[in-house]
């Protein structure tokens, strides 16, 4: 590995570790809806205290830029984070200054402490020098276990890795391990999987991965583009026609980088977007024009799983369909159990995300059967795009 872990951090009784986390969860009425993110990270912020360190959280939530919001307050989430830890976490109401001091002064061993939100500070979004000297006051050690905010060069994020010694947190290093199985160094065949609605928000995701997979499956509205593209009337389809030109100069760059784009053959098409409309299955060729295709067909499906069966390695972004409504989730739904079975059998790695993707594997009931999913949204887009991650980074050049 090209970054150090929590298994090189050894003595750290009584040391200060300031552990980055992701705790912006989703909150209803003053109470956290979905703790994932806050299990997520659990286990850092367990082996650390158990290993005697004194634990301060460094956390955002919510986009105050710069201002203190009351209802963005960390403190609501302070009861969840007790729940998920079953222990006592104390709380300071600043992130640095004379609140966070003292509080971190009167910590013992082993205590856990969760400071302000840090985006109350303009500094934090900017990196600033100062803001982010202040927050390296507070500690001996830092800690990154929030790779869903590594795209952001922010000082919590970034800058605090300059200016202590930096290690990656369990979740952040089995991120990185499954990213580097996914597309880093990934067995072959590799083969994607590309849904969403529209071509226009993938556009560099498309262009990365047709340079570094065997074969891209596209897949719910944005198939529709290709096709369109391709020459194919897809009726009332969601489509982004202007896109014809950006489609085909994709479908060439996979023609150079010998990558199969595996577009639908045949789609499940209705006359209005509502569960249960009345719909029928149709060649991709013999879309009505007063119709529009809601998910890939039964061939298609199979095509899919074909694929599937063939790849070492699997990378999922984006629905087939309209997961959301029955029945257009059936492609979704069966081409993922299909790869939850391969996986269980050793045959395929099998790394996720997004959050449509999570939801729709959720959906499906067999999230826990992929070799990793990622919650981490945003920052995992950028990756499969091939961008740079601050966060990560200068991790790495700790080493």
């Amino acid at each position: 590995m090209t970054f150090k872990t929590l298994d090189n951090l050894t003595d750290i009784a009584g040391k200060r570790v300031l552990v980055r986390v992701d705790l912006n969860v989703p909150v209803k009425d003053g109470k956290v809806t979905d703790a994932t993110r806050i299990e997520r990270v659990a286990p850092t912020i367990a082996e650390l205290s158990k290993k005697g360190a004194k634990v301060v959280l460094l956390a955002h939530f919510g986009r105050p830029k710069g201002e203190v919001v009351a209802d963005m307050s960390l403190k609501q989430i302070l009861p969840a984070v007790n729940a998920v830890l079953g222990t006592s976490v104390h709380f300071a109401s600043d992130c640095i200054g004379e609140a966070a001091a003292a509080a971190i002064a009167s910590m013992q061993s082993g205590d856990i402490l969760l400071l302000e939100n840090t985006r109350f500070h303009k500094g934090e979004e900017k990196n600033n020098p100062d803001f982010t000297a202040a927050l390296a006051a507070n500690g001996d050690i830092y800690v990154n276990d929030a790779f869903s905010a590594a795209h952001r060069a922010h000082s919590s994020t970034e800058g605090l890795a300059h200016l202590l010694p930096a290690y990656a947190g369990r979740t952040m290093q089995a991120e990185l391990e499954a990213l580097e199985k996914g597309l880093g160094n990934p067995a072959r065949p590799v083969v994607a999987i590309v849904g969403g609605a529209k071509v226009s928000t993938k556009i560099d995701l498309l262009m990365n991965l047709v340079k570094k997979v065997d074969a891209l499956v596209i897949g719910g509205g944005m198939a529709n583009t290709f096709l369109a593209a391709r020459g194919t009337n897809v009726g009332k389809s969601l489509c982004e026609h202007d896109l014809a030109d950006t489609a085909k100069q994709i479908m060439i760059e996979a023609a150079t980088a010998t990558c199969a784009i595996v577009l639908p053959e045949d789609g499940v098409v209705a006359r209005e977007f509502k569960a249960n409309a009345e719909n029928e299955v149709v060649d991709v060729d013999a879309i009505p024009a007063d119709a529009m295709m809601l998910d890939v067909g039964p061939k298609t499906v199979e095509a899919v799983k074909d694929w599937i069966s063939r790849a070492a390695t699997l990378v999922w972004n984006g629905p087939l369909g309209a997961f959301e409504i029955a029945p257009f989730d059936a492609a979704t739904v069966a081409a993922a159990k299909h790869a939850a079975a391969r996986t269980k059998e050793g045959k395929l790695v099998s790394v996720a995300g997004g959050g449509d993707t999570v939801a729709a594997l959720n959906h499906a009931g067999v999230a826990d059967d992929f070799t990793y999913v990622s919650t981490a949204g945003g920052a995992f887009l950028e990756w499969m795009e091939g961008k740079p991650l601050p966060g990560v980074d200068v991790l790495k050049q700790q080493k």
